[in-house]
């Protein structure tokens, strides 16, 4: 029999036997094992201390990570709600598109934000937010069935901003009434931060911007 065997027999002889050091607690203070911690000899019950003040001091980081993380979603969930707010308290229909805007660069800090749309009723056909909108970007945002989240791939939506040199993330975002509906404009924010929108990110609180800013300028469409 190998080594190899020895051990394991002894191993699942001891995991079978869950009383065997109770019956034998004498062994308990005989045993000794190398610390991988601190490299010396120690005993058993040493031993057992060191996994679990391990144990323990993952479960602290773990635990801080949550918390750091529920503290950022509710920062980010009080911004949405201002936001939010920020849309019902519009005047006019008309100043929505900036409303929408102009709220995510103050209030998330967003660099820089612009959208278009199409479909248009007759009284908003000469708007400012329905300009230069091609039919390929007409399809590129029937394409998105979610936010994009990357580098600044030269996207013709990307060229609605005031500025683009400086952009080295972006995040576009397709308006609809309704999840099934046709797209009828885009969302576009963008970063000098090329990690501030990233291809991997969570898009949660993206997606709820979508669906609210394509809920909220619906009542501009023909």
């Amino acid at each position: 029999m190998t080594k190899n065997s020895d051990s394991s027999n002894v191993a699942q002889y001891l995991a079978d036997n869950p009383d065997f050091f109770i019956e034998h607690a004498a062994l308990l203070g005989q045993v000794q094992l190398s610390s991988p911690i601190t490299g010396r000899t120690i005993s058993l019950q040493e031993r057992q201390m060191e996994v679990m003040r391990e144990k323990y001091k993952t479960l602290e980081l773990r635990m801080a990570e949550l918390l750091r993380r529920g503290e950022e979603n509710d920062v980010i969930t009080k911004k949405f709600q201002a936001w939010a707010q920020s849309l019902l308290l519009a005047r006019n229909d008309v100043d929505l598109p900036h409303v929408v805007t102009s709220g995510l660069q103050t209030i998330f800090g967003v660099p820089h934000a612009t959208l278009r749309m199409w479909r248009v009723a007759e009284d908003f056909s000469h708007t400012w937010f329905v300009q230069g909108v091609s039919d390929d970007a007409k399809l590129f945002a029937n394409s998105l069935t979610a936010p994009y989240c990357g580098t600044n791939n030269d996207f013709e939506a990307v060229r609605w901003l005031e500025e683009t040199a400086g952009v080295h993330s972006t995040a576009i975002l397709p308006l609809r009434v309704r999840p099934e509906s046709e797209a009828f404009g885009l969302l576009i924010l963008g970063s000098p931060d090329p990690h501030r929108f990233t291809a991997d990110m969570a898009i949660d609180f993206l997606i709820n911007i979508s669906d609210t800013t394509g809920a909220a300028l619906s009542c501009l469409l023909d």
